[in-house]
Order: structure tokens, then C-alpha cells, then sequence
């Protein structure tokens, strides 16, 4: 679905191929999907999925081999130009010249995009640039920091810098690829914070990539790609609801146990473990499990599943099935891998999804 209000999709992809040369199968193999204005998407998979090379073609910096994808209703091909200007983009790795201020920086990508003429210092620059970078400087909590050389930054500031430079020219839609990698938990919160903020104040659409799994917790729609191809997509209500399960853990005193594994039995609760008892249970059906048993508790846990949980067992149902097919291996990406699912990154249609 596109959102609410939106005419048109701020990303559409259909039937898109990339094939590398002297490569024996397709890395991206005809995906489908659409990211609605506004929306924030993740797209995930293992290393050598095809994230890095989807993300190349839909930024122009990859040509893609067959099939078609549009952002803002602009073809990435026959409009590559009207593109790149729609869009902003961070990369895994920094791309910062560390022996500029970053305010430097950040005029230099002005000066590329045409957004203001060239001056030799800050203060000649035109106000309106002055007033735009103060602003967005302000909103990522840059400050001062920006006048100082990009060598002195911590990993963090480089982010935050990088971010306001992909915002300078308004993207319709920002491209984040492995934006927190080598970013330490705190700085990775921060750095979500403050990109919260800025899809909040300016309605725009971000699309990312990442191996930190709790980063796409709050995404509108998620979609998994593995061997080039979708395997799964929803939001992550979905995918958790779809693939996996809540579990409730009780237990009783040592002398109990044994009474409460056969009540459990005998209401037809396949209990895993010899105490404390886990059973698979749905959400809805919790309070009428409890409410059941009369043997007195001395636990009482719930465990509600992740979206790592159902991204673990749709990676881990496409490896089986690439193997039962043959198609498992590189696609011209690094790697195989599945993502960190460490501190913070119903199998569905392979052909296509829509956000």
C-alpha cells in the first residue's frame, strides 16, 4: 500500500533484474515493491542477498539488466539525472573529506547539486544557504562542531554530518545503507533519534538497509530478500504474527512439577522441558491458559517473539529451499551471512511485495 493521501508510490519496483557479468545467476532476480511517501522501509537479507546491489540501481549508480523502478514517478534510467536529485544518500562507509570543516563539506555537495554558487568561505556564501545549514545543523545537534575539520569528528558526529549533507538539497527520499555499522548502541540510539525527527518534520521517505535487526522493529514494511528474490514482506506485526509464536514459561515447587506437567497434559498443552514448562501459546489465548491451571505457580513469564525471531526462520526456510534447488551461493555480493541481530540493524510471494 502507498500512504495515505499519496498518489503515487515514492518508490515502485517491478519485475527489477541485475545480472553481473560472468556471474552464473541473477544477484537481483525480478523483485517486486512499493515504498509509500513518508513510509520508513527496510529491506533485509543475508550478505549477498542483493541489498547492496538493489540499493545501487534504485540511487542510479548501478544500471539495472532488466525490469523497472521509479522514484517520485521518475525512471532511474531514463531520468537519471531527475533521480539523483530526488534523492539523498548515506553509505555504509563514510564518504567525508576529513581534511575539510565539515561545513565544507557540506558546500561542496551544494555547490555539485547546483543548490548555490560557489564562495571561498562561510560568511560569502548566499543567506539562504547560511539559514538552511544552521537549521539542519540545529535539528541533528551539530552545532558548532560543523566549522571544526571532519578529522576530529567521532564516528557519530561523521553520521550526523553526513546525514544533514544528504538533506541539504530536500530528498524526496533518503537512502540509508548500513548507516550505524561500527557505530557504538549509544550512538546508534542517538543517531535514530534524531532521524525520527527529521522523517517526522519533513515527510521523508527513508529506505534502509541494515544488519541490526531492532533498528527495523518500528519500520512501516519490511522486506526480505534472499538469492535476489523476495521471500518475505509485511509490516513487522506481520511477519512476527505470520512466522512465529508467543511462548508462556510457568513452573511449579520441585514437589509440584510433576502434578503441573500432567494438568498440563491433561488440557492438552504440549509443555517443552522438565520444569521450568514452556508452551506455545497465542496471544490471545494466555490469560485462558493461566486462568486453567490449579497447580499453584512459582513462575509466570511470557516471551513475545522478535522480528529476529521471524527473520531467522525465513532466511533459515529460504536456505533450505535453496538447496533443494540449487540455487544457493553468491550473487555478486560478498559474503553469506546472516545479519547481526546483536544490540541495536509465513514466508511470502518470490516475485513480489507491496509496502
Amino acid at each position: 500500500m502507498t500512504a495515505t493521501g499519496s498518489s503515487q508510490p515514492a518508490i515502485s519496483v517491478q519485475e527489477l533484474v541485475k545480472r553481473y557479468r560472468k556471474a552464473t545467476r541473477n544477484a537481483v532476480d525480478g523483485i517486486s515493491f512499493e515504498v509509500g511517501t513518508g513510509d520508513f522501509f527496510v529491506l533485509l537479507g543475508p550478505n549477498g542477498a542483493g541489498k547492496t546491489t538493489t540499493i545501487s540501481i534504485l540511487t542510479t549508480t548501478l544500471s539495472p539488466t532488466g525490469g523497472r523502478a521509479l522514484i517520485g514517478g521518475r525512471d532511474i534510467v531514463a531520468e537519471a539525472s531527475a533521480v539523483r536529485r530526488e534523492v539523498g544518500i548515506i553509505f555504509q562507509k563514510p564518504s567525508l573529506d576529513q581534511n575539510l570543516t565539515g561545513e565544507e563539506n557540506v558546500r561542496f555537495h551544494a555547490v555539485l547539486y547546483g543548490l548555490y554558487p560557489w564562495a571561498p568561505s562561510w560568511r560569502l556564501m548566499p543567506a539562504a544557504y547560511r539559514a538552511q545549514v544552521e537549521g539542519l545543523a540545529g535539528l541533528l545537534g551539530v552545532g558548532e562542531e560543523i566549522f571544526a575539520p571532519v578529522r576530529t569528528y567521532s564516528g557519530g558526529m561523521r553520521r550526523k554530518l553526513e546525514i544533514v549533507r544528504s538533506l541539504l538539497h530536500r530528498p524526496r527520499v533518503l537512502f540509508l545503507d548500513e548507516p550505524t555499522a561500527g557505530l557504538d548502541a549509544p550512538t546508534r540510539r542517538t543517531l535514530w533519534d534524531y532521524l525520527a525527527r527529521v522523517r517526522r518534520e519533513s515527510g521523508t521517505t527513508v529506505f534502509l538497509t541494515t544488519h541490526y535487526l531492532e533498528e527495523a522493529e518500528g519500520a512501516d514494511h519490511v522486506c526480505v530478500i534472499d538469492h535476489g528474490r523476495v521471500v518475505a514482506a509485511g509490516s513487522p506485526a506481520e511477519l512476527k504474527a505470520e512466522l512465529t509464536h508467543e511462548t508462556l514459561i510457568v513452573d511449579a515447587a520441585s514437589a509440584d512439577r510433576a502434578t503441573l506437567r500432567a494438568e498440563l497434559g491433561g488440557l492438552g498443552l504440549a509443555a517443552e522441558g522438565d520444569g521450568p514448562f514452556t508452551l506455545p501459546v497465542g496471544g490471545d489465548r494466555t490469560h485462558a491458559v493461566l486462568r486453567s491451571i490449579a497447580t499453584p505457580l512459582t513462575l509466570v513469564r511470557t516471551s513475545a517473539p522478535t522480528l529476529e525471531d521471524a527473520y531467522l526462520e525465513i532466511v533459515g526456510r529460504s536456505a533450505a529451499d535453496g538447496e533443494d534447488d540449487g540455487t544457493a551461493g553468491d550473487a555478486g555480493e560478498a559474503g553469506g551471512s546472516a545479519p547481526n541481530a546483536g544490540p541495536s540493524a509465513g514466508a511470502g510471494s518470490e516475485g513480489s511485495a507491496r509496502a
